[in-house]
């Protein structure tokens, strides 16, 4: 298990949630000063390698067949996403109010249960391609990878890395030069899509031990992580794909490049890492529960613009880590067939992280 990638994860998610919950002070507070850092929709980009990366490695030398790769990745992104659309489906129809972004379209609905690409109704211009929990977009493009990646698994490992991106640049190249541009081929044209090409890459590199001295590894991590902050808050007119996704990719192999079992583990920020994925999930509805509280709350309570972003942050990591270890960690262990743990006299969140997966997906 590499704790490193359970920290990324960690980070990478509560990019995301201090993205929306800025968003959601400009909705309170325009004239917020802090409304200006925008930054964080990068955590996503470092989600998508990841999930190539992890890909690769769990499954590289191992008899692993397509039904029983689509098995586990199944149970482990599905239940909990389901679980969090009907509940926003619900509060869209009977309550559509509460959350901005959502409005209420069987069809839309259907097609964000089945992951497939649609125009969100609630966007006004209708151009935003997302489903009813608007960062579930990302996991759209996960099983569009897991779809190509299982179905290549027959294929010997010194070739299917190169059939991967073959793959994917032969679809997003059809895509590209479709006669009529539709929802389909604008979604799975974007060239976001090799970050996930570019994360087995690192997979392979790693298996073969190919490593730089952590010196430099941690330079390149600072580095890395400072380019990929800027370039996402400059909002530069090129590709994502360069301007995000290549740091990205460069902080996955730095850090996947130091040796982690030597440092004192960070069992709280392990712990994050294994509940990213509920926090990505359910941290819209608190955003949402937080932005309506507020206009109810006493003066000089949370009125703080700072305080009430972190706060923000904390009550998402609070909300996640309780679904991770009250619904997605039991669901995960029914469907799978595993016994509960064996109680141990560790905090919860140690017991989460020693039950984790290197196997986890991205959702990341």
């Amino acid at each position: 298990m590499l704790v490193q990638l359970q920290y990324i994860r960690a980070l990478a998610a509560l990019l995301v949630v201090y993205f929306h919950a800025i968003l959601q002070l400009r909705t309170i507070d325009p004239s917020a000063v802090l409304g200006v850092a925008l930054f964080g929709k990068s955590g996503v980009d470092v989600f998508f390698v990841l999930s190539g990366f992890v890909m690769w490695v769990t499954t590289s030398g191992k008899p692993i067949t397509a039904l029983q790769f689509y098995g586990k990745r199944i149970r482990r992104i599905v239940p909990l996403y389901w679980a969090v659309t009907l509940a926003a489906a619900a509060v869209a129809l009977v309550a559509p109010q509460i959350l901005k972004s959502t409005v209420f379209d069987a069809q839309h609905v259907a097609a964000s249960l089945a992951f497939l690409p649609w125009i969100n109704p609630a966007d006004p211009e209708g151009r935003m391609i997302a489903p009813v929990i608007v960062p579930g977009w990302t996991l759209n493009y996960e099983m569009y990878f897991y779809l190509i990646f299982g179905a290549l698994l027959f294929i010997r490992p010194r070739f299917r890395l190169a059939l991967l991106v073959a793959t994917l640049a032969a679809i997003a190249a059809l895509c590209s030069l479709a006669s009529m541009q539709t929802t389909a081929t604008t979604f799975y044209g974007n060239p976001i899509v090799f970050e996930f090409a570019a994360g087995a890459v690192l997979g392979l590199l790693y298996l073969r031990g190919f490593r730089i001295g952590t010196t430099v590894a941690v330079a390149l991590a600072v580095v890395s992580t400072a380019l990929l902050l800027v370039f996402d808050f400059l909002e530069l007119p090129h590709e994502r794909l360069l301007t995000i996704g290549l740091p990205a990719v460069l902080i996955v192999f730095a850090m996947t490049s130091i040796d982690f079992t030597r440092v004192r583990e960070l069992r709280l920020l392990r712990f994050l890492g294994d509940a990213s994925y509920s926090i990505y999930l359910t941290h819209i509805f608190v955003l949402a529960g937080w932005r309506m509280a507020y206009s109810h709350l006493p003066e000089g309570i949370l009125t703080n613009q700072y305080i009430l972003v972190a706060s923000m942050l904390l009550a998402s990591c609070i909300v996640g880590g309780l679904v991770h270890l009250m619904f997605e960690l039991p669901v995960d262990r029914y469907l799978s067939g595993r016994k509960p743990p064996k109680p141990a006299a560790e905090p919860a969140f140690a017991l989460a992280g020693n039950n984790s997966k290197l196997d986890q997906s991205a959702g990341s």
